[in-house]
């Protein structure tokens, strides 16, 4: 990784030595730091802040400026594909995103464009080329996606949803129009990948935040073979280094084993399970990344510590851990318990590594 002056993450998700844990943070660009909501206050809007690429760029920075992050992650959302897709994408105050426009049946599924990716988001692959040129090689940038299903849940509900029974009904009752949807998504999911990728992204990471809603039959057909063909599809190298992928299916404990053999170079956990026990069912297969409840991040400093402690000894010595929260930090965190739980990681991960 001769590109990085810090290439420890990489190196993780490679199942490489490494001299402490890599440690990064889903949402680490957000709103629990004052000067992000002071540039969301100037954007104006959440969407203007996706969409500017120096907006974009400037806010991707911001935590590496205060924590010991060993990555970065582009700041941009996970549903910029349904809105290029002209399903009119826009935020309500306190209720998240919804659409415009919806699917209801298979033609509405049939009249999806196909993306261009450097014509409908290129203000994404623009923010990564800034971002990599920032970052001056520190540390690498993840790059990311929605999952093809969790994509879809959204463009059937219109968006979030407490039971996604409108997602689901639409699945049983006409499978047909879902896959069409599914590889509609896919094809949009890989190119956007391969363009960010060739943007300058190091590492991507695939988010199916929906995937653990669904019955393992289910989650099988319409979640991770879509996300198996992405893996196979994308690019494997730039510039003559590996280039691996993160799979996070939330809830996804019980299929770790179909996860780690995706074609991914990491599995993604959320809090629910045990890291000792996921590394004992997937063995050295892939790496893992993970687990801590994001709510610890509200306790006390020594709390925080003491989380981060078992964790880690929990996962054991060697590479292949990445250490990060089980999902993204909450608003409320106070910034300067991210300082104890970046630093704890550090520091009391060192011993795991001799």
């Amino acid at each position: 990784m001769s590109q990085l002056k810090n290439d420890r993450f990489i190196r993780a998700l490679l199942k490489q030595p490494v001299d402490r844990t890599p440690v990064w943070m889903m949402r680490q660009a957000g709103r629990y730091l004052p000067e992000y909501r002071e540039i969301r206050s100037r954007a104006g809007d959440f969407l203007t802040l996706c969409q500017t690429p120096e907006l974009a760029c400037e806010v991707t920075l911001q935590p590496l400026r205060r924590y010991a992050f060993d990555a970065a992650i582009l700041f941009s959302d996970i549903l910029t594909i349904p809105d290029a897709m002209g399903q009119g994408l826009y935020f309500s105050e306190g209720e998240g995103p919804k659409f415009r426009k919806v699917i209801r049946n298979a033609a509405d599924v049939e009249a999806l464009p196909e993306l261009n990716i450097s014509k409908d988001l290129g203000y994404v692959t623009d923010a990564v080329s800034l971002i990599r040129s920032e970052l001056n090689g520190s540390v690498p940038l993840i790059g990311f996606s929605g999952s093809p299903w969790t994509l879809a849940t959204y463009m059937i509900e219109g968006g979030g949803s407490r039971d996604f029974r409108i997602a689901k009904q639409f699945m049983y009752d006409n499978p047909e129009a879902m896959h069409l949807l599914l590889e509609k998504l896919a094809a949009a999911v890989t190119d956007y990948l391969n363009a960010q990728i060739e943007a300058g992204a190091q590492v991507v990471q695939i988010f199916d935040t929906w995937g653990g809603i669904l019955s393992t039959g289910a989650y099988e057909e319409f979640s991770l073979a879509y996300m198996e063909k992405i893996a196979r599809n994308l690019h494997k190298e730039k510039d003559g280094l590996p280039i691996p992928l993160i799979i996070f299916t939330k809830n996804g404990g019980l299929w770790l084993e179909r996860i780690a053999a995706s074609g991914c170079h990491c599995v993604g956990l959320d809090w629910t399970i045990n890291i000792g026990v996921a590394r004992d069912r997937i063995g050295d297969k892939v790496a893992l990344q993970g687990n801590m409840d994001p709510s610890i991040l509200y306790a006390s400093p020594q709390r925080i510590r003491t989380e981060v402690e078992g964790i880690l000894k929990d996962y054991g010595t060697g590479t292949g851990h990445v250490f990060n929260l089980g999902h993204g930090i909450t608003p409320g965190v106070n910034p300067d318990h991210v300082s104890t739980f970046v630093d704890c990681v550090h520091e009391l991960s060192e011993q795991y590594h001799l």
